[in-house]
């Protein structure tokens, strides 16, 4: 098995003392990078929950840099010491508390001196407790507490601060002060020389008159930084100067807060003088001051480092970096620093020109804004033979994800804008469809209107470049169905050929001609132009797909599927009819069948039968996705049940693998997050497949699940880890229940039983009509029933009509 598309943003990351490596807090583990080629190295496991918080223990001389000792904490509520040149867990503490943020001021000793005497090891860290608090008019769910890491036990019950929920801490590179952001203020705590159990550290409070986001610390004079909703940069000079105030509990708390603090009112605050700097037009998320103290570097939502020269103010930019920033990391060389991004990238700074050295990339997360278009967008697209994924990205991009490496391979920026992180949503990538070798893609893009006037629909195609292996535009095609949207774009299994359709209610062909003879000499074209336009009743077109060999293209008008023969553009049958509309239609492997999906008040999921030109069997499933071998005639289904609790808090769902010529399923497996997710079959080999490291062993075919929040994980479908379900007859219809064990228990975590019995799977039955007649014109007249069939049934409904009425 192979899980990845983990989030690199949940926290800041951490320099090694050499600045080799680069250590990120991803998901339960933490990640350890090569800072020189971006590659991950290793991985720290143990944790049970998000890991929030690593901190390398620094270098006590020049000589010691090769020190590979740190420190974690997590929502599991433990905290642990790790040697992570082996990887080795050296020591667990478990104080039974989530830990969001943890500080530790001093860092420079190991867990025991060399004597073996114990020193006392502290960490300040921001927990949840949410215990029911008597006596208080709102629940303050955060806490600032202090922790004996040497002893492995918290330090006495001492509350240095309670917040409405956990906040993040910010220590200074001296280790003297740590401090967070409350709303509108900075409470920023002296951490004491001689330290111990019983000692509390010495607080104050600056103020502001806005919602503070972000602070950071000078490294070697008393000036604090912080940042604002609004996009202002506040710096305090000589804060604490005058004195400190004790903070011991929530008594202490509420007497300071009383006596010594006055909102909105920066005058009477602890520091010698208060500046303010203004040019993003956002929130500020990122600050830090340089090693030397002489630059301030800032970041927001507009996805621009700044660095401020600190005594003039002047300022200089790296931009376009295209997505808002998080975090900004300083490393022991003080030429090498990194910035970490909400679009789940890490770029490696050269420092001081700014210039971008290498960049981390993760698997980028679903978009932030609601796409705003007709019908369902596809979320993702697989190339099977590379192990390769096409995602959206915010900012006008097609990402490449390599699942078996899990990472980032290259961008292909749709559309030719500059984007700025939180502008009005104008433009929408709609779908991104890769043909079955990888070698063409299809994007759409809607450009929407203002004020219900205006709009425009782009269709473009796209070549990999055998040379650079990257998608170069092949041809912009505007308005491909006059004003309507794009459903569907398909591609032939082994030609240049494209099929669109189209909310408009018809349909295209297109061609892709290589070479084109011309005056004699063979010209290079790789333009794309219609070849031929269908259409049936006038009906919406909703979906489409090539049949294994090419030689059927299937395309659903709304609630029965037309198949055409794509060289000819003959229609040469209709099948039908589903329920509701159809939105996706898919050929199981090289078998007969074919695979229908509706969504709505009456979902559907069917199989149908090329041979018969009728329904094999069919479910009433809410299905999300479907995915379909290339070779064989399994295919899998993510369904979600019909609850709408759990449709609301993500999805859990589960994965059916079904035989298109049984209605039986082969296995099912567990998930979570499943609203959103999608599914798809990938050649390639799981780690555990491998023999002595070669690499001649043929790839097998694996299953690979992505959920709501683009995480992923890979397996052998006909592995042991399956969930055995049979079909049973009650009351004249089949239903799917559980029979056996859940060998298989979760893709990701515990979930919820998926009451299969409550919502019971009923397989739709057609039962001939006792009146066929009153149906049998309704349909096409080349899908007429034979002429003999046809006369009798003619004849009876003339004789019905002749029976007189009795009074």
């Amino acid at each position: 098995m192979i899980r990845g598309g983990k989030s690199y943003a949940s926290s800041p990351p951490a320099f090694s003392n050499d600045a080799k490596r680069l250590l990120v807090c991803t998901g339960n583990t933490v990640s350890i990078f090569s800072s020189s080629t971006g590659l991950q190295v290793s991985s720290l496991e143990g944790h049970t929950a998000l890991v929030t918080s690593v901190i390398v223990v620094p270098a006590s001389s020049p000589a010691s840099k090769i020190l590979c000792y740190c420190w974690t904490a997590s929502l599991d509520g433990t905290i642990r010491y790790w040697d992570f040149s082996l990887p080795e867990l050296m020591k667990r503490i478990d104080i039974r508390l989530p830990i969001f943020s943890m500080v530790i001021p001093s860092i420079l000793c190991q867990p025991e001196e060399s004597n073996g005497k114990a020193s006392n090891l502290y960490a300040y860290v921001s927990i949840e407790d949410k215990k029911v608090q008597e006596n208080r008019p709102k629940a303050l769910h955060g806490q600032i507490r202090k922790c004996n890491l040497t002893k492995s036990r918290m330090a006495g019950g001492i509350i240095l601060k309670e917040t409405a929920r956990p906040e993040f801490l910010t220590m200074s590179s001296t280790g003297e002060f740590f401090g967070l952001r409350n709303k509108r203020k900075l409470h920023i705590w002296k951490v004491p020389t001689k330290d111990s159990d019983s000692i509390v550290a010495k607080k104050i409070t600056l103020h502001h008159t806005k919602n503070l986001t972000v602070l950071a610390f000078h490294p070697t004079e008393r000036i604090v930084a912080a940042g604002d909703l609004t996009g202002r940069i506040l710096i305090w000079r000589g804060f604490g100067n005058q004195k400190f105030l004790i903070g011991g509990g929530p008594a202490n708390e509420r007497l300071m807060n009383n006596k010594e603090e006055k909102p909105g009112v920066r005058e009477n605050d602890d520091a010698e003088s208060c500046s303010t700097w203004h040019w993003h037009p956002a929130e500020v998320r990122v600050l830090s001051f340089s090693s030397d103290g002489a630059y301030l570097y800032s970041g927001g939502k507009e996805g621009v480092l700044v660095v401020w020269q600190l005594d003039t103010g002047k300022k200089k930019f790296l931009p376009r970096i295209g997505s808002p920033l998080l975090y900004f990391t300083d490393s022991p060389d003080p030429s090498l620093t990194s910035i970490t991004c909400v679009d789940n990238q890490i770029h490696l700074l050269k420092m001081p020109s700014m210039e971008i050295l290498k960049s981390i990339s993760g698997i980028k997360p679903p978009l932030s804004s609601p796409e705003i278009c007709e019908g369902p967008c596809s979320r993702f697209s697989f190339d099977s033979s590379a192990g390769l994924v096409a995602v959206h990205t915010e900012n006008y991009c097609i990402q490449l994800y390599s699942l078996l490496d899990d990472r980032g391979v290259y961008e292909v920026q749709v559309c030719e804008r500059n984007h700025q992180p939180g502008d009005e949503v104008t433009l929408v990538v709609t779908f991104v469809t890769l043909s079955l070798d990888g070698s063409m893609m299809a994007t759409g893009e809607v450009k929407l209107p203002e004020e219900e006037i205006g709009g425009l629909v782009c269709l473009k195609f796209w070549e990999l470049a055998s040379e650079k292996r990257t998608f170069s535009l092949s041809t912009l095609i505007y308005e491909p169905h006059r004003d309507a949207g794009i459903s569907a774009v398909a591609f032939h299994p082994t030609r240049h050929m494209a099929a669109s359709s189209s909310y408009g209610g018809d349909f295209k062909i297109w061609v892709c001609k290589d070479e084109i003879q011309q005056s004699g000499q063979m010209l290079q074209n790789s333009g794309w132009m219609c070849h031929a336009v269908g259409s049936y009743k006038n009906k919406p077109m909703t979906a489409a797909a090539f049949s294994a060999d090419g030689s059927i293209l299937a395309v659903a008008a709304e609630t029965v599927i037309t198949l055409w023969d794509p060289d000819k553009n003959v229609l040469m049958a209709v099948v039908g009819e589903a329920l509701t509309p159809i939105v996706t239609l898919s050929f199981p492997g090289k078998s007969e069948f074919l695979l229908s999906v509706s969504r709505g008040s009456k979902p559907q999921l069917s199989v149908w039968s090329m041979s018969k030109l009728t329904i094999s069997w069919s479910y009433k499933l809410h299905t999300e996705a479907v995915a379909c071998s290339m070779d064989i005639s399994s295919f899998a289904v993510l369904a979600l049940p019909e609850s709408s609790e759990s449709t609301c808090n993500g999805g859990n769902g589960l994965i059916l693998l079904f035989n298109a010529e049984d209605p039986t399923p082969v296995a099912s497996w567990s998930v979570t997050k499943a609203k959103g997710g999608g599914l798809a079959f990938i050649q390639g080999n799981l780690p555990s497949m491998e023999v002595d490291g070669l690499d001649g062993k043929p790839p097998q075919l694996l299953l690979v699940y992505i959920n709501g929040d683009h995480e992923y994980v890979l397996f052998d479908p006909h592995g042991d880890e399956t969930r055995e379900l049979s079909v049973t007859k009650r009351d004249g219809l089949a239903t799917i229940e559980e029979t056996g064990q859940f060998g298989y228990s979760s893709v990701y975590g515990e979930l919820p039983e998926f009451d299969l019995k409550r919502n019971r799977i009923s397989v739709i039955s057609s039962v001939p009509s006792e009146r066929p007649w009153e149906t049998i014109f309704s349909g096409p007249s080349h899908n007429l029933p034979p002429l003999t069939k046809l006369c009798s049934e003619f004849l009876e409904s003339l004789l019905e009509k002749r029976i007189p009425v009795v009074q």
